[in-house]
């Protein structure tokens, strides 16, 4: 997308679980307004309300998917052409996978395909919404194959998609378990696992660091609050410098034992500051959030 214009607009389509909600949560993430599984034929009476409503529609992402009818697919298209016309950014992004992949996502998350029914198995329903949906993946600005990359990979390249003529560098704090395993697309690491674990306090177990009650217990502990702040010491002297080599994306991974106490607690507070510097950070908490794209 570009910065030309004062509203954007990103349709993102594609293949059931190819990854298409990931996509519109990584879009989330970047501060865009997103509504998924909307009618396409709803698209034409939306338009005057992104108009009318600049600031709240500023950055708008919609997720269109094949349950809509084969003739309203065509009003995406019509709609997209009209958004331009009156000077609205618009971008078509396609998330799709192979075949084999989508079978096996399925598989796995015994989720059911929304093309299936009591005449159609999910072999048939996955190659009907092919078709269904490849004027959609003729015209997209942008075709993303999800087929070989996980759920973080994915994020990137949707961010890449957005911000690829954006200067200003992204920072990603990213939280995860180490009994997991570490996270391998990140610049720094820093291991949280010293810090005190509300784990073990009762009442607290189920709570994430993005709960008051974590929050306030934790910043009970002197050394939570000096990690805190010699990290955010350490990234606010280092940026610039990652800045003027013209990276786009800076990840920096927190982690701890379970990943949804200290490092989600650490990775919040540092995205709030960071943020205060004027920085675009973007959040992801790996063990809180998941995969869920059928």
């Amino acid at each position: 997308m570009t910065d030309a214009f004062d509203q954007q607009v990103i349709i993102v389509s594609g293949r059931s679980g190819g990854g298409k909600s990931t996509a519109l949560n990584a879009l989330e993430d970047l501060g865009y307004y997103c509504i998924d599984n909307l009618p396409a034929a709803m698209l034409p009476d939306f338009g005057p309300r992104i108009s009318a409503n600049p600031v709240l529609y500023k950055k708008v992402a919609l997720g269109i998917d094949a349950r809509s009818r084969e003739s309203d697919l065509q009003v995406v298209l019509d709609w997209m052409v009209s958004l331009r016309e009156q000077g609205i950014g618009c971008k078509l992004l396609f998330v799709t996978a192979d075949k084999a992949v989508l079978i096996k996502r399925f598989s796995e998350t015994r989720r059911r395909h929304p093309l299936t029914g009591s005449d159609q198995v999910l072999t048939e329903a996955i190659e009907n919404e092919k078709q269904l949906l490849e004027p959609l993946h003729r015209n997209a600005d942008q075709v993303i194959d999800s087929s070989t990359t996980n759920i973080h990979q994915l994020r990137r390249q949707v961010w890449d998609f957005v911000d690829r003529r954006n200067d200003s560098l992204t920072i990603v704090l990213q939280s995860f378990a180490f009994k997991k395993g570490v996270p391998q697309e990140v610049d720094f690491m820093f291991d949280a696992r010293i810090l005190p674990n509300p784990y073990w306090e009762d009442g607290l177990r189920e709570l994430t660091g993005r709960d008051d009650a974590i929050k306030a217990w934790l910043e009970n502990d002197e050394q939570v609050l000096k990690m805190t702040r010699d990290i955010l010491q350490f990234m606010v002297a280092w940026l610039p410098a990652f800045q003027n080599t013209q990276r786009s994306y800076v990840t920096i991974g927190i982690g701890c034992t379970g990943g949804k106490h200290r490092s989600v607690y650490l990775a919040e507070k540092l995205a709030t500051s960071l943020g205060n510097e004027s920085a675009n950070v973007v959040i992801h908490h790996r063990e809180v959030d998941s995969w869920d794209d059928a």
